[in-house]
This record gives structure tokens, sequence and C-alpha cells, in this order.
């Protein structure tokens, strides 16, 4: 799971690690789920919340690695991320991309969607501290650079894979 606030780089990072670790990864985008094929708002409550728990249990039900990433307050989204967790076989990583808000303005900035949406918005969905507090939940600095967060994600990835297989 890969979780921050909006203009972090959670989109970018994402898909450049299901890029790297190829088929077999499924890419759960909460902004996909909820604005595009939901059109809902995030609310308390939102049908959203259920239908990413249900494509990520669908995903992994089928041999999938899941990759799940969006904005998922804690406060809206941890009971069913902590659930989706503690319900998983395998292992489940936890990342968040701890990045001031100042920063994250400036990053929206030169994204192509930069229009959708002002620093003003983002202000209202910024938290200042977004993590769920859980074990071994690893917080990415706003200092790594998008290739750092990839290859610390997909070194993390590889070295629970040597651990599942013994080796």
């Amino acid at each position: 799971m890969l979780r921050g606030p909006s203009g972090a780089g959670k989109t970018t990072v994402a898909t450049t690690v299901r890029a790297r670790l190829g088929r077999g990864v499924a890419l759960v985008q909460q902004d996909v789920l909820r604005r595009v094929i939901l059109r809902e708002h995030d609310v308390a409550g939102g049908l959203n919340i259920a239908l990413i728990a249900t494509v990520c249990r669908f995903s992994l039900d089928a041999g999938y690695h899941v990759i799940l990433e969006g904005i998922l307050t804690a406060a809206r989204y941890g009971p069913m991320l902590r659930q989706l967790a503690a319900d998983h076989r395998g292992r489940t990583s936890f990342f968040y991309l701890d990045v001031p808000f100042d920063e994250t303005v400036r990053r929206h900035a030169t994204r192509p969607q930069a229009g959708e949406f002002t620093p003003a918005d983002m202000r209202g969905w910024y938290a200042a501290s977004g993590r769920l507090d859980i074990p071994g939940e690893q917080v990415l600095a706003a200092t790594s650079s998008a290739e750092a967060s990839v290859d610390r994600i997909v070194a993390y990835m590889a070295d629970g894979e040597q651990d599942a297989s013994g080796t």
C-alpha cells in the first residue's frame, strides 16, 4: 500500500514499481475507482471504500500481487486498510510518502492534471501526518526522489520474496 498527500508522487511511484515488477501485479488506484468509476466525492462511508477492498481482495484471491495507491486518509480508510492487511495471507507492506504541503503544491504544478484542482483544494485534503502508525509502516521522505522511492520499495518487496521462499 502506497499512501500520501495529493501531489506527493504516489501514482508515479506506483506505476513505476508495477512496470519494474511486470505481469502478475494489479495496480489499484483510489482516484480511478472513486473519481472515474463511481464519480463519488471522498466522504465517510463512501461506496469507493468497499469497492477498493473488493478489487484488492479479488486480485489477491486470483493470485496477483496488489499495489494499492491513493491518499487513503487514515481516518476514513484506516479500518478498511487494516482489515485488508489482517486478512491477507501473504506479506503486506505499507509505505507513506511524507511530503510537506508546499512541496506537494510544487509537484502538482508539474502534472498534466494541474488544472483539475487548485492548491486551495489540496489544502483541504492535506493532513500534516497521514500515517497509519502500524508496525512496519515505512516512511518515504520528501527528499527521496521518485526513482529512489521505487528502488526502496522494489528492494523491500524482493527481500520479502526471498524470505518467503526460504532463500
